[in-house]
């Protein structure tokens, strides 16, 4: 039989778990405070609660403690990237950021992905499977504990696509942004995604106050479903749809990634098509120089055309900026050093 994981239960839920082992209450707010607040690593740690009480909850559930493999810190910037061993044997990885704004953590939300976008190394292996809540949520508070920082911005945006593990991530929103967790706001708390349609407007009704990016990288049909195999499934017309429902549903600005392919999306021809799709909605987009994976055959753009592109689309009056640079020096793109570890090639970078 499948073990709960104390870690991966709302503050009702363990409450419910506490009293069937005939506790107090009381003791549900005590342990919560500990995994959310103080960041437990086991249970052991809970000195407030009996020996034996400590000793039962070891022996009978579980408690997600994820376990560092690498750290790699950028010379360049400060950035930090994680790798992270799960319970089950899998690596996934996290990356802290620091801004003038605020620490910022991108986390990813499954182990893998299938959505298979041509550009990104986190695809090459496929999905293995979906981090729960707490896998999630132990990749914030293991970096609080590392840095000793707190965290102000959390961004899905890792490996895996965060829609297609829904549940998990409407959790992991739910307790990040709880008084009785991180209280971490949920405007500052930003989820991408390639354009799971059905999934974009069911986020839309559940209203969580999050803010939403779609990873859009074309500006027509015909080249997004060269570069993404999302694109043969739901049309761009489909995806604005969605996105529009979105922001009339919730007020919220949706924003558009944009990653720059050299040659492939980056011409003023390309810009122009941009533009015609987002006149007039209320959105932002931030483009990405790509991150050269060596299993792809993709180049990073020149700054010449880069420039170029943010310039078109400010004259058409859309709100762009070009993503800062991170952790260049330390393979800072998604799926990289998940990549490297598994081929026995990490201690290289």
């Amino acid at each position: 039989m499948e073990r709960t994981d104390l870690k991966n239960l709302t503050k009702e839920e363990l409450t419910a778990v506490i009293e069937a082992l005939g506790e107090k209450r009381f003791r549900a707010s005590q342990m919560y405070d500990w995994m959310h607040k103080k960041l437990a690593r086991s249970v052991s740690e809970m000195t407030n609660l009996s020996a034996q009480l400590r000793e039962r909850l070891q022996n009978e559930f579980d408690y997600t403690a994820l376990k560092q493999e690498v750290m790699l810190r950028s010379e360049q910037d400060g950035t930090r990237k994680y790798l992270f061993g799960l319970s089950d044997g899998n690596v996934i990885e996290s990356v802290w950021m620091q801004y003038k704004h605020g620490n910022s953590v991108c986390i990813s939300s499954q182990v893998g992905c299938r959505m298979g976008c041509s550009f990104c190394a986190s695809t090459l292996g496929g999905l293995v499977r979906n981090l729960t809540a707490a896998e999630m949520l132990d990749q914030v508070y293991s970096i609080e504990r590392d840095t000793g920082e707190r965290v102000s911005n959390v961004v899905v945006m890792g490996t895996g696509e965060p829609l297609d593990n829904f549940d998990n991530l409407v959790k992991f929103v739910t307790m990040l942004s709880s008084e009785d967790g991180l209280n971490i706001s949920r405007r500052n708390i930003t989820v991408s995604t390639c354009g799971l349609v059905e999934k974009l407007r069911e986020l839309a009704d559940k209203d969580l106050g999050i803010t939403p990016a779609i990873s859009l990288h074309a500006p027509n049909d015909e080249l997004r479903r060269r570069i993404m195999p999302i694109a043969k499934r739901y049309s761009i017309k489909e995806l604005m749809e969605a996105a529009d429902y979105y922001t009339e549903k919730t007020g919220r600005r949706m924003t558009f990634e944009y990653s720059l392919l050299r040659d492939v999306n980056d011409s003023n021809a390309s810009a122009r098509e941009l533009i015609a799709l987002l006149k007039g909605r209320n959105c932002h987009v931030n483009l990405i120089p790509v991150n050269p994976v060596k299993e792809r055959d993709y180049e990073r753009p020149n700054m010449t055309n880069v420039l170029s592109f943010q310039n078109l689309l400010e004259k058409a009056g859309i709100n762009v900026t070009i993503r800062r640079e991170m952790g260049a020096d330390i393979n800072a793109a998604c799926g990289q050093l998940r990549r490297s570890y598994e081929s026995g090639t990490a201690a290289e970078l």
